[in-house]
C-alpha cells in the first residue's frame, strides 16, 4: 500500500483524532492558564494558608508523572466517589499538571517587574487589586509569554498521553490504525507530521504574535 492510498483509506480516523486532540489541547490550555495565574498569585500572598495551598499543589503536580496523574484521576478518584468521563479527565489532568509549571512562570514574571513600578502604583494610591491589574500584570505578561510559548507546546505533546485512558485523540487513532495495518512508519509518521504542524505553524506563530501585541501596548516594541 502506497502512502497516498494509506492516507486516503484512513484519513477519516486521523481527522477525527486530530479534532479530539485540538479539543483536549484548547481546554487544557484554559485550565493551565487559570490555575497557573491563581497559584502564582497565591504563592506570593501574605496569607500562609494560601501560600501553603499553592506550594502543595505546585510541588505535587510537578513532582509526579503526568501518566500517574491520569491514572489516578481516572481509576482511583472514582473509589472516593469522584467520577468524571475520560475526555474531562484528559484535559483537566493535563491542564493541572502544566499549570503547576506555569505557576512558577507567573510568579517569576511578576517578581521581574521593576520595583519602581510597584512604588509608582502605590504612590498613585491604587488598591492591591488595581496595582496588579493595571500596572504589574500587563508588564509581567510580556515577560511570561516567551517561556509560556514553550509550555504551550509541552501541553500539546502532553495530550498524547490521554490515549492511554482511551480518549480517542490523534495518538489513540494512530495506534488503532497501526494495530490494524502494521504500517508503523506510515501511521506514526502521519501523527508526527500533524503534531509538528500544530506546534510549528499554529502555537509558535500565535505566541509570537501575542508577544508583539503586548510589547506594543506597553511601549517595549
Amino acid at each position: 500500500m502506497s502512502y497516498i492510498e494509506f492516507l486516503t483509506t484512513y484519513s477519516d480516523r486521523f481527522i477525527d483524532g486530530t479534532l479530539v486532540t485540538l479539543g483536549q489541547f484548547g481546554l487544557a490550555v484554559v485550565v493551565a492558564i487559570v490555575v497557573a495565574l491563581a497559584s502564582g498569585l497565591m504563592k506570593m500572598a501574605r496569607s500562609k494558608i494560601l501560600r501553603s495551598i499553592a506550594v502543595v499543589y505546585i510541588e505535587l503536580f510537578r513532582g509526579t508523572s503526568l501518566l500517574v496523574q491520569l491514572y489516578w484521576f481516572y481509576f482511583v478518584m472514582p473509589l472516593f466517589g469522584v467520577t468524571m468521563d475520560k475526555f474531562t479527565v484528559g484535559f483537566l489532568t493535563v491542564g493541572l499538571c502544566y499549570g503547576a509549571y506555569g505557576a512558577e512562570l507567573v510568579r517569576g514574571a511578576i517578581q521581574s517587574v521593576p520595583k519602581g513600578q510597584w512604588e509608582a502604583a502605590l504612590a498613585l494610591n491604587m488598591s492591591p487589586a488595581q496595582r496588579m491589574k493595571r500596572i504589574i500584570l500587563p508588564q509581567a505578561l510580556v515577560a511570561i509569554l516567551p517561556p509560556w510559548g514553550n509550555l504551550m507546546i509541552e501541553i500539546l505533546k502532553g495530550t498524547a498521553l490521554v490515549a492511554l485512558i482511551s480518549v480517542a485523540d490523534l495518538m489513540f487513532e494512530t495506534r488503532q490504525v497501526n494495530s490494524n495495518t502494521y504500517l508503523s512508519a506510515q501511521a506514526f509518521g502521519t501523527a508526527l507530521i500533524i503534531y509538528y504542524i500544530f506546534a510549528r505553524f499554529m502555537v509558535t506563530p500565535t505566541m509570537r504574535w501575542l508577544e508583539r501585541v503586548m510589547a506594543r501596548k506597553i511601549g517595549r516594541a
